[in-house]
């Protein structure tokens, strides 16, 4: 299976060919490398990768902010199983 982050960053780098890699802590809401036209596909990939759903109303941004964030509130939890 392919590393849950490394899918994370091809999806970023897909829709940013300006960027050549994604910093840990580059501000993926601010510097508009997931954009309010991506975030719905992003989530449905954050969906696939962690085989859970995820509810609009539990959402927070800063979850999505840095490569670290999504890291902690995605995919730790699938470690510590």
């Amino acid at each position: 299976m392919t590393d849950p982050m490394q899918a994370v960053q091809e999806f970023i780098l897909g829709r940013n060919p300006a960027l050549d890699r994604v910093s840990e802590d580059l501000d993926l809401i601010d510097s508009r490398a997931i954009n309010s036209l991506a975030f719905v596909e992003f989530i449905f990939l954050l969906e696939e990768l962690t085989g859970e759903s995820i509810d609009p109303e539990d959402l927070d941004l800063d979850d999505f902010r840095t490569l670290d964030a999504l890291e902690t509130r995605f995919f730790k939890k699938e470690a510590a199983r």
